[in-house]
């Protein structure tokens, strides 16, 4: 994996010569428009990356975005890759062993999810605390390369806490409004069912969705910083009336999106 981890990263190197990006932000379903932020920007198609993933799922770009945020180089993904997808846990974060290669420090990861804590409505943006592994796998199982990070990781901060703390002032100076909570990742694709709901919410789950968690696990691993935003586009089944769409969670994403994007780069503005 190592050797097919620096062939992407030569081949991302070579195509982008006028960045250097120690930050990097992974964008969930209909999140995307961050990139219109961003200034100068040059993409690369994920099919073009040698060794890199395909997305499959409607609202994911499939390509890597590089741009400025006043001033400051930035690399967005946007469009990830999920473990329902048929992606082994590797593949799912080898994009996140790529951003090591390429110097990446600190990782802002937002995602589309469904909410269990009854205080969240549709709409709300959610810093993520701290997470729950529900895949029943993870990205760091099989044989440890030493090159890329110890055999036992810690996991104590999956999220960086000087960063939730930076988030919070941000969001107060600007005026977003945000909860805070714990988010598990569920294998999928399906939505939960009522059961899982409650399970899963007894278990302290805020909110409930199909990724994060594994590109959390592998930052950590490579020493990258995390910072974790959720947009709750849906309650979870048993707490909302009517049944889930994906097209209804993109529909709500992309009206969050403004705030996000907002917040977002007031963060990546102020990062050190």
């Amino acid at each position: 994996m190592y050797d097919k981890v620096v062939e992407s990263t030569k081949y991302i190197k070579d195509k982008i010569t006028k960045f250097n990006p120690k930050v990097a932000v992974i964008l969930g379903s209909g999140l995307g428009n961050l990139v219109d932020v961003l200034e100068d920007k040059e993409y690369i198609d994920y099919k073009d990356i040698p060794n890199f993933p395909q997305s499959t799922v409607e609202g994911h770009e499939g390509r890597l975005v590089f741009g400025k945020i006043k001033g400051i180089d930035v690399l967005a993904m946007q469009g990830r890759f999920h473990y329902y997808e048929g992606y082994t846990m590797k593949e799912v974060t080898y994009p996140v062993y790529v951003m090591q290669q390429l110097g990446i420090q600190k990782l802002i990861v937002t995602n589309a999810c469904g909410g269990i804590n009854t205080d969240f409505k549709p709409g709300t943006l959610m810093l993520i605390k701290d997470f729950i592994n529900l895949f029943g796998d993870n990205p760091l199982i099989g044989v440890n390369d030493k090159r890329f990070g110890v055999r036992f990781p810690d996991m104590s901060e999956p999220y960086k806490l000087e960063l939730i703390d930076k988030a919070k002032s941000i969001a107060d100076e600007i005026n977003v409004e945000y909860k805070e909570g714990i988010y598990a990742g569920f294998m999928g694709p399906y939505y939960e069912t009522a059961a899982e709901i409650v399970s899963i919410g007894r278990q302290g789950a805020d909110a409930v969705g199909m990724s994060t968690v594994p590109e959390t696990i592998a930052a950590n691993y490579l020493g990258i910083d995390v910072l974790g935003i959720a947009c709750i586009t849906n309650m979870a089944t048993g707490i909302q009336k009517h049944k889930h769409s994906h097209a209804r969670v993109v529909e709500t994403a992309e009206k969050a999106s403004a705030n996000l994007c907002a917040w977002v780069a007031k963060i990546i503005e102020n990062i050190e």
